[in-house]
């Protein structure tokens, strides 16, 4: 006899990927007629452990030759599972599959509360990230003291260091608020839902992750009337804003550390009298203090103080001040570095404002077993986050465009799949490029520099600039069609290039855009305005090394993805009329997939 498990399979598992706390859960290993390890095997041992505590071992009762179990979870958390058959290891192999081994591979359990819920008007939707300063200038730019205003819009960020040897990134090139407002329409035709903006709060450097004020809109970029303007006329749209809220450190240039006397008051550099003294942690005043990855200009913040929960999380504080504002959610930086029970109260400071804001976390790993600091992580257990950033896909993405290989894709798309809340899934932030990493069409061009004088000059030729934008659009079909919400970076649907941080932010080039890349990105924001794409359920229909066929379904209602990338062809059958929906192309039963190619059908009769 050959045993089947698959994770992914009902049959097997009758829930698919997260669970809710109390749940009852059944996990069956089928009997088959033949398969690995051929034998009839007379026991079968759950063995079963909550994360950080003792393994169970469990019988599993007999049934139709295979063996079943049915479980309730009283706790949230991870837990981790394997089966013996008869002594032999029965573990997690490839694509979430049993396979007989002795390595001990688990398969994750994730227990979440039951009351989770994920806001369902971002699901289905598009983001589009923006870096303030390089999106569109409009009108005249206050002078600032200690900012260098830039008068080449499309120049190289500076990145040299100074005679000090620090990089201060105080060149500005005067991109703001009322740009963006400007360019609304231009977001709304591209079928955008969601802004995502770097920070925009007063701040010394241009990415403005040194917050200097978070009650103040950096006056660069114009003033709090001039964002609600944008807040209202983006609603108008139909589109939320999400602003990226800098909780684990300031600036040392700010209003409350203040270590250069710019600001009024007495800041906590200053004097261990001062009232956001507690806020940071000393180890020699004034000198002496913790900062994110030892980078003095960014002093960390304590969490634990009171004063600064209150200021943050408060009635009048800022989450909540911006979200009276009229913003529909938080991207929250380096939510590594930002404590659970922080999190968490976070969390709850958000929903009592608005239950339908959306909190994303930066998480580059999986994020539902995420190991932080020696600690794991909850952020999905349902008192945390709502989505996160999701590199793995992105990783697994650009892994297939370059080999061929669909083998990481899979095996992420099912890891995600099987480990994080459907409600988490259909909402997280699918990314290929962001501010941290290099431009997209520079990674599938293949361009490789080693140093930033190289980067600095560094272009594709036309040739190889015209294989990537192919190679990207692939990419993109991915990203906008696998579970969760594709974002866009700022210039990457007109094909704009760059390398590593300041390259992958250059102003975006609205004098040159690529328009047959942006009419394509525009195409795919108009497919995804369907429930198929904010909650329909991802099932594998073929494949091989180069060639993946899936479908997104919700109730009766389906859609078919193909991405084949090889020299073959593939003939695919389905039963009655369909249409590709990028080319409008109808065919009859039999799909032929040439080769390095890509698209999206549904059926006509």
């Amino acid at each position: 006899m050959g045993y089947y498990y698959n994770s992914l399979d009902e049959a097997c598992k009758n829930i698919t990927g997260g669970i809710p706390l109390m749940s009852e859960l059944t996990l069956r290993i089928i009997k088959r007629e033949s398969g690995e390890g051929d034998f009839s095997a007379q026991t079968c041992t759950l063995i079963l452990c909550k994360d950080g505590e003792a393994e169970q071992r469990l019988s599993m009762k007999p049934q139709n030759g295979g063996f079943e179990i049915t479980l309730r979870f009283y706790q949230c958390g991870l837990y981790f599972y394997r089966f013996e058959l008869d002594g032999r290891g029965f573990d997690c192999g490839k694509m979430r599959r049993g396979a007989f081994s002795d390595a001990g591979r688990c398969w994750q359990i994730t227990v979440f509360e039951p009351r989770y819920k994920t806001p369902a008007w971002f699901k289905g939707g598009v983001m589009y990230q923006i870096f303030p300063d390089r999106f569109y200038k409009s009108g005249d730019i206050p002078i600032a003291e200690h900012k260098i205003l830039r008068p080449d819009w499309g120049g190289t960020p500076r990145y040299q260091p100074n005679e000090y040897g620090k990089v201060l990134n105080n060149d500005f090139f005067g991109g703001n608020l009322n740009g963006i407002r400007e360019k609304l329409p231009y977001l709304k035709d591209l079928g955008i839902t969601t802004l995502y903006f770097n920070p925009i709060f007063e701040a010394y450097s241009n990415h403005r992750y040194d917050t200097g004020d978070y009650m103040k809109i950096d006056p660069l970029l114009g003033t709090n009337e001039d964002f609600d303007r944008l807040v209202k006329d983006a609603k108008e749209c139909g589109i939320g804003i999400v602003l990226d809220g800098v909780f684990n450190h300031t600036g040392d240039d700010s209003l409350y550390f203040n270590r250069y006397g710019r600001y009024p008051g007495v800041g906590a550099y200053q004097s261990m009298n001062s009232p956001y003294a507690d806020w940071y942690n000393f180890y020699e005043f004034p000198e002496g203090y913790d900062s994110w990855w030892g980078i003095a200009t960014l002093p960390a913040v304590n969490e634990n103080s009171e004063s600064y929960q209150n200021f943050i999380l408060g009635e009048s504080g800022v989450l909540k001040n911006w979200l009276k504002h009229g913003i529909m959610g938080w991207r929250l930086d380096v939510a590594d570095e930002i404590p659970d029970f922080f999190l968490s109260m976070l969390r709850t400071s958000v929903k009592e404002e608005n239950p339908e804001a959306v909190i994303i976390g930066e998480v580059w790993e999986d994020a539902s077993n995420k190991i932080a600091y020696s600690v794991r992580r909850k952020y999905l257990q349902g008192n945390e986050l709502d989505s996160v950033m999701n590199y793995p896909l992105k990783d697994a993405i650009i892994n297939f465009i370059q080999t061929g290989n669909t083998t990481m894709l899979r095996e992420t798309v099912f890891q995600l799949i099987d480990n994080y809340p459907k409600q988490t899934l259909d909402c997280l932030m699918n990314i290929l490029g962001t501010h941290d990493t290099p431009r997209i069409l520079t990674v599938l061009g293949n361009q490789v520099c080693e140093t930033k004088e190289q980067m600095e000059v560094a272009r594709l030729s036309d040739e190889v600039k015209n294989a990537a934008k192919e190679k990207l659009k692939m990419a993109a079909l991915l990203q906008f069609t696998l579970p969760g919400v594709p974002c866009v970076y700022y210039g990457d649907e007109i094909g704009m290039e760059g390398d590593r941080d300041p390259f992958c932010r250059k102003c975006y080039n609205w004098e040159n855009a690529d328009e047959e890349l942006r009419a394509y990105y525009r195409k795919l924001g108009e497919i995804r305005q369907n429930d198929l794409f904010s909650e329909g359920v991802y099932r594998e229909i073929y494949a091989d090394i180069s060639c993946l066929v899936f479908e997104r379904k919700f109730g009766s209602d389906c859609a078919y993805i193909f991405v084949n990338n090889s020299g073959r062809n593939y003939n695919i059958t389905f039963q009655g009329e369909y249409r590709e929906l990028l080319t409008g192309t109808s065919f009859y039963n039999n799909l032929e997939i040439k080769p390095f190619s890509y698209g999206i059908i549904r059926k006509i009769k």
